[in-house]
């Protein structure tokens, strides 16, 4: 810890205690009139970026030294390096592969039960409601997730992940003043739970609540700087300005998240409304034509509103007039249909 004047910085590293290797560095500031603010989010965010670390160098130390025959807990850090890593299809098949053996070798174990669950309502976020095969699967899958944290809560009412991750599924079945009290409660026993901080201040934004959303994702942000997955919190914090109309805002936060992700198509249509909305029509275009590249079947808002399904507009009227005005009208000033 170092103090220029009113400034204090604070470096941290990480090094092998065998090996004597690098593995982590990182350096925050504040000034003294925020220290004592401060402190807990470094705290927090020296925790959280720590956990990830260790979790991904001794997925790699189980990988190489008890490949052949690793147990339940072996299994279940290896799941979460793997969830923690750029999130894709491939990295949430090997979290799931791994916690679903955990629980095979332990079936007490609540973190393999949160773990199965954090994956099953992860990768089923944005299931369309097209394909009523696909959507049967959806179901059972949520409905595992469902009873599976039920039961780690009921085992350990003290995780702050169950509560996290019971929030994210009641939110998926647009039950979100119920997804509220989850993830307040995962907040109540770790206010500084990055992940909880950004999924209660998407089911506030839902909610039409920005204005108290936006604070947590800044959080969020905060806690996790250099997050893998950074993306989906200026997805957060750039629809939350956009539907308050804070257009300029939204641009420069969305445009750093398709930066961060350029494969993630809800930047695009949200840049196409934002850019729409400010006036420049050959800029919203291009980025409604970019968005369309990527998912072509959401081509009107009918569609778009397909891939929020949580928030209906019986459940969500506040959310819904704030976006009407907002996104989909600047969708509408570039021609975007409404069916």
């Amino acid at each position: 810890m170092r103090r220029s004047g009113n400034q204090v910085r604070v470096n941290a590293q990480l090094i092998d205690a065998e090996t004597g290797a690098h593995l982590w560095a990182d350096q925050f500031e504040t000034n003294l009139a925020n220290l004592a603010k401060a402190q807990s989010e470094i705290t927090g965010r020296l925790a959280w970026t720590l956990n990830i670390a260790l979790l991904s160098d001794a997925s790699r130390r189980i990988e190489r030294e008890n490949a052949v025959d690793p147990d339940a807990r072996d299994l279940v850090m290896r799941g979460w390096a793997s969830w923690y890593a750029p999130q894709n299809q491939k990295t949430a098949q090997e979290a799931l592969q791994a916690f679903e053996r955990a629980l095979e070798i332990d079936p007490r174990s609540t973190d393999a039960r949160i773990g199965i669950a954090r994956v099953l309502a992860g990768r089923n976020a944005n299931a369309t409601q097209t394909n009523s095969f696909q959507q049967e699967a959806v179901q059972r899958d949520l409905a595992r997730a469902d009873r599976l944290l039920l039961e780690a809560i009921e085992s350990d009412p003290n995780q702050p992940m169950a509560y996290a991750v019971l929030g994210l599924l009641r939110r998926m079945q647009a039950r979100l003043p119920e997804s509220r009290i989850a993830l307040e409660k995962a907040l109540a026993l770790d206010p500084n739970f990055e992940w909880a901080n950004m999924q209660l201040g998407w089911t506030l934004m839902f909610l039409g609540e920005c204005e108290d959303a936006i604070p947590l994702g800044e959080k969020s942000l905060r806690l996790s700087p250099r997050d893998p997955n950074i993306h989906y919190r200026y997805e957060l914090l750039g629809f939350c300005h956009l539907v308050l109309n804070h257009v300029d805002e939204a641009i420069d936060l969305l445009i750093k998240g398709r930066t961060a992700n350029p494969r993630d198509w809800f930047f695009s249509i949200g840049l196409a409304g934002a850019l729409g909305l400010k006036g420049d029509l050959d800029g919203a275009k291009a980025a409604l034509a970019e968005a369309l590249k990527i998912k072509p079947e959401v081509n009107s808002l009918a569609q778009w509103r397909v891939w929020v399904p949580w928030a209906r507009k019986d459940r969500s009227p506040r959310y819904w007039a704030q976006e009407d005005k907002t996104l989909d009208e600047g969708l509408r000033r570039i021609g975007f249909p409404e069916e």
